[in-house]
């Protein structure tokens, strides 16, 4: 069984993964607001943890592993769409739940365990908050519940900030009900034209914060193995999320591992609808970049490194996963998975040192293997997809059929000078037609040219 290490936040190392129950690894990750399409900073966590959640099940085994990621179903955004649209909440977050399993699924992404809605939970979420008042670790104001900071020691230990730095640098709500500006609501009144449940402090709904530690304590118990979400989500949520779930249950882990993606930027901006570069999945499939090459681009980047999506990644992406595509297709995957992307996922889901590996599978033209591997990665089967094939069609040299017939003789050419072993003139050779944007491989069927953007047929005249 491979050992696998995973950078922990809270600790600031890279730790061994011990579950605390081997035959049950359980890992919890927060799920969308459920009011708009997901946008392609929302897939990221959703892919690093699908890959976590593929390795943990190859060790473990499938039955031994509880995944959770919750839908947020009751929010002031989800309120506020409502009122602008008129149309009911439910139909919206219905929707909205439709959209997201539609778009996740197109870049490969498995269907958690569990997927809790965070309205069903709402009797398990007050009955938290009513024990977290009774050991004093909450008061409730004027029809709120407010969790009490001061009360618990380690709050800031996640982020690595102090109360005080929090205050200063946070947007933080100050209300006379509250008695510290960094007490964080658990139950709010509602207005007759909004969500609300039946309580002891009246008809109201609950925060944010206390719907995930309510679900994940229902369906993983006090303590358990991994949390995960993107960075931004440190503070205040997973702050909040600690402080009350291990004062609700002192001596209880809560989560024992903290994992936080790095943000998602756009052509080497932050993506906002300001700078005209939002885009949600939705927009990026419908432009034609298939789901799976969505997926390949993300995965070049470790999770924990901040990662620019572009149009020249895509294309590229797009590219190598088809001639991976080209040598797979018809092969049987090998039963077993390389030692290497094994050691490489196992090593803090080093996605990026997992595809170099695998890059080192084609060369050495174990194809079997590779396959095994992107499957392992979440990326269907050459046979599950078909759009690769055009990127190989003969009329993909600019629609000239002479070119086509041109480079096939050159690339022929070099092949004889290597079986010649005259590789003077074949490095020559090859560099030619590098120049001309070209990209010369060798293939089980015989030595391959394909064209790149940078394609320009009338540099092939220069060849000799």
């Amino acid at each position: 069984m491979a050992e696998i290490r995973l950078w922990n936040t809270r600790t600031r190392s890279k730790e061994v993964l011990q579950p605390i129950d081997p035959d049950n690894v359980r890992m919890y990750v927060c799920g969308p607001t459920v009011y708009d399409r997901a946008h392609m900073g929302n897939a990221r966590p959703v892919i690093v943890f699908d890959v976590l959640y593929r390795l943990l099940r190859h060790t473990y085994g499938a039955d031994h592993v509880t995944y959770v990621r919750n839908f947020t179903d009751v929010d002031d955004k989800i309120n506020k769409r409502s009122q602008e649209s008129g149309r009911p909440i439910s139909e919206i977050t219905e929707e909205t739940i439709r959209w997201y399993h539609e778009d996740m699924g197109a870049l490969g992404v498995m269907v958690p365990n569990h997927e809790p809605r965070a309205t069903a939970y709402i009797a398990e979420m007050i009955a938290m908050i009513e024990g977290l008042i009774a050991d004093g670790y909450a008061y409730a104001a004027d029809g709120h519940v407010l969790f009490a900071v001061e009360k618990y020691d380690d709050y800031g230990k996640l982020s690595g900030r102090s109360i005080d730095d929090m205050i200063a640098g946070a947007r933080v709500e100050v209300a006379p009900y509250k008695r510290n500006p960094m007490d964080f609501v658990l139950w709010k009144p509602s207005s007759e034209e909004l969500p609300g449940w039946d309580s002891p402090w009246g008809r109201g709904r609950p925060g944010w914060h206390i719907e995930c530690s309510a679900m994940s304590l229902a369906l993983l118990g006090e303590s358990f193995d991994i949390h995960g979400g993107g960075n931004d989500l440190m503070f205040p949520h997973h702050e909040n999320e600690i402080a009350q779930s291990c004062c609700a249950h002192p001596g209880s882990d809560f989560a024992k591992i903290w994992m936080h993606n790095e943000m998602l930027q756009v052509e080497g901006k932050k993506m906002s609808k300001s700078l005209g570069n939002f885009f949600t999945v939705h927009d990026v499939l419908h432009q034609g970049i298939p789901g799976e090459v969505i997926r390949f681009v993300y995965l070049q980047t470790h999770y924990r490194k901040p990662m620019d999506w572009t149009e020249r990644k895509a294309s590229d992406a797009k590219r190598t996963l088809a001639g991976w595509y080209r040598m797979t297709d018809g092969i049987e995957p090998s039963t077993s998975l390389p030692c290497e992307v094994i050691e490489a996922l196992s090593n803090d889901i080093n996605t990026a040192g997992a595809i170099a590996a695998m890059h080192g599978l084609l060369k050495r033209e174990q194809f079997p293997e590779l396959k095994a591997a992107m499957k392992l990665l979440g990326l269907p089967s050459a046979e599950e997809v078909d759009w690769w094939r055009e990127v190989f069609a003969p009329v993909a040299v600019h629609d000239e059929p002479d070119h086509a017939i041109e480079i096939a003789n050159l690339v022929d050419r070099w092949q004889e000078m290597r079986k010649a072993r005259d590789f003077v003139a074949a490095d020559a050779l090859k560099e030619g037609l590098e120049a001309c944007g070209l990209k010369l491989s060798v293939t089980p069927e015989g030595p391959n040219a394909e064209p790149t953007a940078e394609f320009d047929p009338s540099k092939l005249k220069a060849i000799k």
